[in-house]
């Protein structure tokens, strides 16, 4: 999710990687007196990481690479990332070619809550509980990246390494949240999240992504504390809501619920859905889903519900909390439906034949079903917030996203919770 940045490309946390956050190992950044809102946002990497990029790309990439001199490496942060921090990697114009070599590379650093799951030092009793389940999550990633760029589904593969990965550079463009209200690109979002949820994939096809992971989260969440006063106030407010009941009461409106179980993207959002360069606004493959870390086997309602709930939050802002909220921006029932009936048409080779009726009554049973995950999408979010606060080094006003993302779960829930 939290994914927004230049250039077309975006930053999840990775599938397991992201949300294995172990229950007992929460390792967390310093809570001083330090204002977010002055903090600065670098253009270049420190020097440790230009370092390090450098030694990454001569050691898994081929071609001019391999004699790349340290002073002609190119390097240059992709800002906007919420969870990951992004970097491209370039040969310089006067390097030739020696192959088939890319000549720009994307490097992915996981964040914090990712580099949490993979070090089995933080804790002796999650260790004991599961001493691999790090390593596991990052095989798991790799292997369903891996797996999507071999069927053209995502970008190539380059590089994999405990500390992130090299990708594939994609020429193109991130969409920007205005878009998503465009007819046209809501109908082949529609028909690519169609064709994702039709992919068999060889991992656990029980849906226990979602509540497991926000089990986790809400442990989590109930364990953090906050030293600085603005932070602490936000946070207590954030807990008076009673999460963990309330969390009850959201799974219980979900298991009386009917969504079938598909391999989902989990994390729909215009940050992760690229225009490509060189197609315009009227040709019908324009775009390419990408970032499937969070992808797993879930519930249909949610994927859908999740990419609706995106239509509200812009991440494009440059000033502090470098987000902003149009709660009015939320789908109406007519682009929910035009959504819908693309959705239908791709996912069902028999839903033309239907009656118009019959038809109508599909649609409208879809409708309920992802106006009732929308409120999971914004539960799981908000914890997801909660512990970036207490995680991440991106500057970004997490306590904050948490708080808008509980507001429209609390109004939303007014209209579906029943």
């Amino acid at each position: 999710m939290k994914t927004k940045f230049i250039n077309g490309v975006s930053s999840s946390p990775s599938i397991s990687l992201a949300i294995l956050v172990t229950e007992n190992a929460l390792q967390v950044q310093s809570d001083v007196e330090e204002d977010c809102k002055e903090l600065d946002r670098l253009d270049q990497p420190d020097l440790e990481t230009q370092r390090k990029a450098y030694l990454w790309c001569r050691e898994f990439l081929h071609g001019a690479w391999k004699s790349l001199a340290k002073d002609e490496f190119h390097i240059t942060i992709i800002r906007g990332g919420l969870s990951n921090k992004l970097f491209l990697c370039s040969l310089p114009d006067s390097l030739d070619s020696v192959g088939d070599e890319p000549r720009s590379v994307l490097l992915r650093l996981y964040g914090a809550i990712l580099q949490m799951s993979c070090n089995k030092g933080d804790s002796r009793q999650s260790n004991k509980e599961n001493p691999y389940q790090g390593a596991e999550a990052l095989v798991l990633e790799s292997v369903m990246f891996a797996i999507l760029a071999e069927r053209e589904l995502g970008p190539k593969l380059y590089g994999i390494f405990p500390q992130g990965r090299l990708e594939q550079y994609v020429p193109s463009r991130k969409l920007d949240t205005w878009e998503l209200r465009d007819p046209s690109i809501s109908a082949e979002v529609a028909e690519k999240m169609a064709q994702f949820h039709a992919m068999r994939m060889p991992f656990n096809k029980e849906p226990k992504w979602l509540f497991g992971t926000m089990d986790k989260y809400l442990n989590q969440v109930m364990r953090l504390n906050f030293i600085r006063e603005s932070h602490l106030r936000r946070f207590n407010r954030l807990l008076g809501y009673n999460l963990p009941k309330e969390m009850d009461m959201l799974k219980s409106l979900l298991e009386s619920t009917h969504s079938p179980v598909v391999f989902c993207h989990n994390d729909c959002q215009e940050g992760n859905i690229l225009l490509l360069k060189g197609h315009q606004s009227l040709d019908k493959q324009q775009l390419m889903l990408i970032d499937f870390e969070y992808s797993s086997y879930n519930y249909r309602g949610f994927d859908i519900g999740n990419h609706f709930c995106e239509w509200m939050y812009d991440y494009s802002c440059e000033e502090f909390p470098f987000f902003k909220v149009n709660a009015q921006a939320y789908p109406s029932k007519a682009q929910q439906l035009h959504f819908i009936e693309s959705y239908l048409r791709d996912a069902d080779r028999g839903f033309d034949n239907l009656s118009e009726e019959d038809q109508m009554k599909l649609k409208e049973e879809l409708h309920v079903e992802v106006n009732r995950f929308s409120l999971a999408s914004h539960f799981f979010w908000g914890l997801w917030s909660i512990i970036q606060a207490r995680l991440s080094t991106i500057k970004f006003g997490y306590l904050e996203y948490a708080q808008a993302r509980f507001d429209a779960y609390f109004q939303q829930k007014k209209m579906w919770a029943v």
